[in-house]
């Protein structure tokens, strides 16, 4: 049966969005779908952290999700985080339609993303490519614009 999940994101500023998980069934790839709006145009870093906390604002979501502890890396790459959903796309009315399909998010099981928190960032993520530390930990995509957690809907 399939599994569905939610995501409402804010934050201090005027970021808001909704995000929608799907999965078929445990085998199969999650689909995320869903629009934030308020954004700069242009690539902002979509990820899935580590705590469903947000007791402190955004940051106290922790790190990004990395039960294999890997460097980061974009969605396509061999060796990247759990969490590692790359960049959403804003347009010129700062809006970013939210189509994606990833094999490493989970909605069941020991890994699944449900509890935990999703954050959309300031700047690009440079997808682990930037050839410092912190490319290899946040992709250097910057601040936490807003942030939701993942819940279980119907």
């Amino acid at each position: 049966m399939a599994k569905k999940a939610v995501c409402v994101l804010k934050g201090a500023g005027d970021v808001t969005g909704t995000v929608f998980f799907e999965q078929e069934n445990e085998k199969s790839s999650v689909k995320l779908s869903g629009e934030i709006t308020g954004l700069t145009p242009g690539k902002h870093g979509f990820h899935v952290h580590a705590f469903g906390d947000n007791t402190n604002g955004c940051i106290s979501a922790g790190p990004h999700f990395n039960p294999y502890n890997k460097d980061h890396g974009g969605p396509d790459a061999g060796v990247r985080h759990v969490g590692d959903l790359g960049n959403v796309i804003a347009a010129d009315n700062g809006v970013a339609k939210i189509d994606i399909e990833d094999k490493l998010v989970t909605l069941s099981g020991e890994h699944s993303v449900i509890g935990r928190t999703m954050v959309i960032h300031e700047k690009e993520d440079d997808l682990g490519q930037g050839g410092n530390e912190e490319s290899l930990k946040t992709g250097n995509a910057g601040g936490r614009l807003a942030c939701g957690v993942i819940g279980i809907t119907q």
